[in-house]
């Protein structure tokens, strides 16, 4: 069967997959840098970078030199045995973290380091219980559904009570921790949730909070890894986690993911508490190596500080009374609207621009770090055509 037009393709996408996503009608076949292209070869700037992964945007030439060189090589390889490249990954991400984050677990998704920070938090303290925030996001998998707030939580088995307290509200923080809560999980930004930027200082507020009622910490830092002009948002608070969870941007759009941790709660992890298959493997520890080394070596945490703020600043300027708010850091921004984004998004889309919705009412801006300031200027005055003509 040839597949040529976008509505072949999505044809047989629709009549071989369950209905589990809402489909956007383009079927994208080729990406290079910021720009995507779809089956019939209209392009698009990519502001969504699939949710926040492809930090370096498509086809880097480091990262696909890393991956090419690499599957040559060896493509897998347990963590039962060590692995030259697995070890070089892990120096340059826990140099990285913040300095009480020594020992990392490898596996392949956000989700699933979720479920290993859940685990190795209730397994550190031989506690049951989890705080988490309402509207926060933290995945579908089982323990990781359960912390999560809103339309996607779901009761299923992950061990213990979740309680969920207000997103940004101390006091709140403070009344639900109590002697049987192994740790509160937190987003430094709600991404999901309409990247809802928090007040300066509630991160080690929590942590406070956490330590004085012998629980852990654990920062859901699946978004936010290297989003949000720092390589970790700890870094905005100075605080100290117990486990931060990581994923999303770290190679660059291959499967990976991370649950750091201290050398307290290593200490407490005996063999066999938790495992993966395909976790560290080494395609994907040098597509992650080649990902943060370029993203050192290019200075693209910095710039992605200015680039944000271009984005957010121009947004502002453009005026239109269906914007309520503007927030964000670093190249992580969420425009929230008086009307459901729906239509908006679709307008952007047809005019070549791809972006996220967070809910129903805001805009997810997630571009890779690697766009210019030509591109946030198109990403600016696209929204503003849009808006203009209503769709």
């Amino acid at each position: 069967m040839v597949l040529n037009t976008n509505s072949d393709i999505l044809a047989v996408d629709r009549g071989l997959q369950p209905a589990l996503y809402n489909k956007r009608e383009i079927a994208l076949v080729r990406g290079n840098g910021v720009t995507l292209w779809d089956a019939e070869g209209k392009s698009y700037l990519d502001a969504m970078s699939n949710y926040g992964v492809n930090v370096l945007g498509h086809a880097h030439p480091a990262v696909t030199e890393a991956i090419t060189q690499q599957a040559g090589t060896l493509i897998s390889c347990h963590q039962s045995f060590a692995n030259d490249v697995r070890a070089r990954f892990l120096e340059i991400l826990l140099a990285l973290a913040p300095e009480n984050l020594t020992r990392a677990f490898l596996c392949n998704s956000g989700a699933e380091a979720i479920e290993a920070g859940l685990k190795f938090a209730r397994v550190a303290t031989g506690r049951p219980n989890m705080v988490a925030a309402r509207g926060a996001y933290h995945g579908r998998t089982a323990a990781a559904s359960e912390v999560t707030g809103g339309k996607h939580s779901k009761q299923s088995g992950g061990g213990g009570a979740v309680t969920h307290v207000p997103y940004n509200n101390l006091d709140a923080l403070d009344g639900a921790v109590d002697d049987q809560t192994a740790a509160i999980i937190i987003e430094p930004i709600q991404g999901e949730g309409g990247i809802n930027v928090p007040d300066d200082g509630y991160l080690l507020a929590a942590d406070q909070i956490a330590q004085r009622n012998g629980a852990l910490l654990i920062l859901d830092e699946v978004q936010t890894t290297l989003r949000t002009g720092v390589a970790f948002a700890a870094a905005h608070d100075g605080v100290q986690p117990d486990i931060l969870c990581t994923a999303k941007g770290l190679a660059n759009g291959v499967p990976i993911g991370a649950a750091l941790v201290s050398d307290a709660v290593a200490a407490e992890l005996g063999g066999g508490i938790y495992g993966s298959t395909f976790g560290g493997n080494p395609l994907a520890c040098a597509a992650g190596l080649a990902t943060l080394q370029t993203i050192e070596a290019e200075g693209l945490l910095p710039s992605s500080v200015e680039l944000g703020e271009q984005l957010r600043s121009g947004i502002e300027g453009l005026n239109h009374p269906s914007i309520r708010a503007v927030r964000g850091r670093g190249l992580m921004t969420g425009v929230e609207f008086r009307t459901r984004v729906t239509p908006i998004l679709r307008g952007l889309q047809e005019r070549g621009v791809l972006a996220l919705p967070a809910g129903s009412l805001v805009i997810r801006f997630l571009p890779p770090l690697i766009i210019q300031p030509t591109d946030v200027e198109l990403m600016v005055e696209t929204l503003g055509e849009t808006l203009a003509t209503g769709s």
